[in-house]
C-alpha cells in the first residue's frame, strides 16, 4: 500500500512539473527585432540589433523621404505607433514577396504608369544589398533596412492606391465631375501596411473588366504617342471607381453623343444625343474681365453637361420649362427687349415675386439690369416648347435632364455640344416606353401627346385623331409619370473604348483628355529620393 502511495505521489509531482514548464514556456518573450532578422538573413550579426540605434535612424528616414510621399502623415503615424519596427522587411523579405513586389512594379507601364514613380530601381538595388549578406558589423545594415522598409511601403501603398483609385482626382481638374468617389484614407493605408499577404492583395487590384483588358492590350500594342495617350487617359477613367449601377441603367457618353439604355449586357436601345457646348475658350481670363466690367456681354459662357450618376424618377408629358436664370439673362431678355410679341409668340409666362404678369409685353425692359432680372419665366407646354414633348428628370444639383426638343435637325450635326447643358434626345418616346413598362400607362402618354394607342381595339376611343395623317394638336398639359423603378442614370466622359473587339475612338470636345493627361503626367514624372544617412558608429 505504501509503494503504491509513493508511485502515485512520484506520478503528480512529475505531471505537476510538466504542467509547469509548459506554462512556463508559454510565458517565453517574442523573438525581438534582432533575432527577427538574423532568421531572415541568415547571419548572426542582427543578434546584436541595437533598437534604438535603429529607431533613431528609421526616424531621420522617415524625414527624409516624407516631402516626397502622398501618405507621409500615415506612414509617420504607423511607424512610430509599432515602434519603428522593419514591418514589411521582417514579413516579406524572407518569403521573396518583395522581390514579388518589385516585379509588380517594373510591369506598372503596362497601365500606363510610369515604374520610376515608384523607386522600383531603389528598392531592386536595396535588396540585392541586402541579399548580399556582405555586412560584418550589424550597425551598417541599418540605413538600408530603413530606407528599403519605407520605400517599400511608400510604392506599396501608392500601386495599389492608383490601381484601386486612380493617379488623378478628376474632380481637381474638372469642376463638372459630380460622380462621387472613394479616395485612400488613413485607415486603407494601415491596412496595407499590415496587410498578411502583399501578394494576394498585388493580384486583386489587377483590373479585370472586359473593357480595361482591351484599353490595355491596344496601350501595349500601339507605337504611337499620341493614341497611347488617348488609351492612357480612358485607362485612367476606367480606374475611378464608378458607382453600381446594377444590372439595368442608362449611360450618356459625352464625346460619342450618345445614350444606351442597357440590361445586363444586352442594349435595349441606343440613340443619339446633343449635349452641353463646350466652355468658351480663356474662360477665366474672361471672367475677370466681366468682373470689372459688369458689361454682361463680357461674361463667358460654360455650358459643358457635366458627368454625374443619379436616378430618373420622374418623366413628363408635355413639359413646361421653367426657364433657368442665366438662360433668361442671356436670352430671353435680348429677343423680349428687340420684340414686344416674343413673350406671347413663344408662351412664354413672366411672374414677379410669384405672381403671375397679365402682359408681359408691357414691360420696360431698359429699367432691369440683365444680370438681376427680378422675373422668373416660364415656358407653357405646347408645340412650340423647347423641350419638346418629354422630359426625363433625376436629382443632381446642377438642374440636368434629359429632354425632347423641336430642333430635331441638330442630331445630323457630328458635333453636338450645342445645348446648354441639358440633353436633348432623339428617340424621347423610346424611352419613355422602356422606363414604364406598362403598356397601359404607355397608352396613356402616347394619348397625352396626341399620339394613337397601338393598340387597335382602343382606337375608336382615340376620337379626333386621322391615322393616316399627322395627329390633329390637341390642348397640351403637363402630366407626371413615374417608371417601373428608379433607373440609374450614369454621364459619362470616355473618348476611347471597346466595342466588337476594336476601340473606338471619339474627338475630345471639352478638351477634358488634354487636362487629364496633363495632371497624369505632372505625377507620373518622378521626383528621384535621395537619402543620405549616416550611422553612428557602435
Amino acid at each position: 500500500m505504501y509503494r503504491h502511495f509513493l508511485k502515485a505521489k512520484k506520478i503528480i509531482v512529475g505531471t505537476g512539473f510538466c504542467i509547469l514548464i509548459y506554462i512556463i514556456s508559454s510565458f517565453k518573450s517574442e523573438p525581438t527585432l534582432g533575432e527577427l532578422l538574423a532568421s531572415q538573413f541568415k547571419n548572426e550579426i542582427y543578434n546584436n540589433f541595437d533598437t534604438l540605434q535603429f529607431n533613431n535612424i528609421l526616424n531621420r528616414t522617415i524625414d527624409s523621404l516624407s516631402p516626397k510621399f502622398k501618405h507621409s502623415n500615415t506612414i509617420r503615424n504607423f511607424y512610430a505607433t509599432n515602434g519603428f519596427s522593419t514591418n514589411l522587411v521582417v514579413k516579406f523579405y524572407g518569403n521573396q514577396k518583395l522581390d514579388s513586389l518589385v516585379l509588380f512594379l517594373s510591369k506598372s507601364s503596362e497601365h500606363g504608369v510610369n515604374p520610376e514613380i515608384f523607386s522600383t530601381k531603389d528598392i531592386d538595388s536595396l535588396l540585392k544589398e541586402l541579399k548580399a549578406n556582405k555586412y560584418t558589423n550589424v550597425n551598417q545594415s541599418y540605413a538600408t533596412l530603413a530606407k528599403l522598409e519605407l520605400l517599400t511601403a511608400n510604392a506599396y501603398i501608392s500601386y495599389v492606391s492608383i490601381l484601386k483609385f486612380g493617379l488623378v482626382d478628376p474632380r481637381t481638374i474638372h469642376t463638372g465631375y459630380l460622380i462621387s468617389l472613394k479616395q485612400p484614407d488613413s485607415l486603407f493605408v494601415t491596412n496595407l501596411l499590415n496587410s498578411v499577404s502583399l501578394t494576394d492583395t498585388l493580384q486583386d487590384v489587377q483590373y479585370k473588366s472586359d473593357q480595361y483588358k482591351a484599353l490595355q492590350f491596344a496601350y501595349l500594342q500601339n507605337k504611337n504617342d499620341s493614341v497611347r495617350k488617348i488609351l492612357a487617359v480612358n485607362m485612367e477613367r476606367l480606374r475611378w471607381a464608378l458607382p453600381h449601377t446594377g444590372e439595368e441603367f442608362i449611360q450618356v457618353n459625352i464625346p460619342e453623343f450618345s445614350l444606351v439604355y442597357f440590361n445586363k449586357k444586352d442594349t435595349l436601345t441606343k440613340m443619339k444625343v446633343c449635349v452641353g457646348a463646350k466652355i468658351d475658350n480663356n474662360y477665366e481670363e474672361k471672367y475677370k474681365i466681366f468682373e470689372k466690367s459688369g458689361d454682361y456681354d463680357d461674361k463667358p459662357k460654360n455650358h459643358e453637361t457635366p458627368m454625374l450618376f443619379s436616378y430618373i424618377n420622374t418623366l413628363y408629358a408635355n413639359p413646361v420649362w421653367n426657364i433657368p436664370q442665366s438662360i433668361a439673362s442671356s436670352e430671353i431678355y435680348t429677343m423680349a427687349s428687340r420684340n414686344r410679341n416674343y413673350l406671347t409668340k413663344n408662351r412664354i409666362s413672366v411672374y414677379y415675386r410669384n405672381k403671375l404678369i397679365q402682359n408681359p409685353n408691357q414691360i420696360r425692359w431698359y429699367k432691369y439690369s440683365r444680370d438681376k432680372l427680378p422675373f422668373r419665366f416660364v415656358q407653357q407646354a405646347g408645340e412650340n416648347n423647347s423641350l419638346g414633348k418629354f422630359k426625363f428628370s433625376f436629382k443632381n444639383d446642377n438642374s440636368i435632364f434629359l429632354h425632347d426638343t423641336n430642333n430635331k435637325k441638330a442630331f445630323k450635326l457630328s458635333n453636338r455640344a450645342i445645348s446648354h447643358g441639358c440633353i436633348r434626345l432623339e428617340k424621347p418616346l423610346k424611352l419613355a416606353e422602356l422606363l414604364v413598362f406598362d403598356k397601359e400607362k404607355y397608352e396613356k402618354i402616347r394619348s397625352k401627346i396626341g399620339l394613337a394607342p397601338l393598340d387597335s381595339t382602343k382606337i375608336a376611343q382615340f376620337k379626333g385623331i386621322n391615322l393616316l395623317s399627322k395627329p390633329k394638336p390637341i390642348e397640351a398639359l403637363q402630366m407626371a409619370f413615374t417608371p417601373k423603378k428608379p433607373i440609374p442614370i450614369l454621364i459619362t466622359y470616355f473618348t476611347a473604348w471597346e466595342k466588337n473587339n476594336k476601340i473606338e475612338y471619339r474627338p475630345d470636345v471639352y478638351g477634358m483628355d488634354i487636362k487629364l493627361w496633363a495632371a497624369m503626367n505632372n505625377i507620373l514624372t518622378p521626383n528621384k529620393i535621395t537619402v543620405n544617412v549616416k550611422n553612428k558608429k557602435a
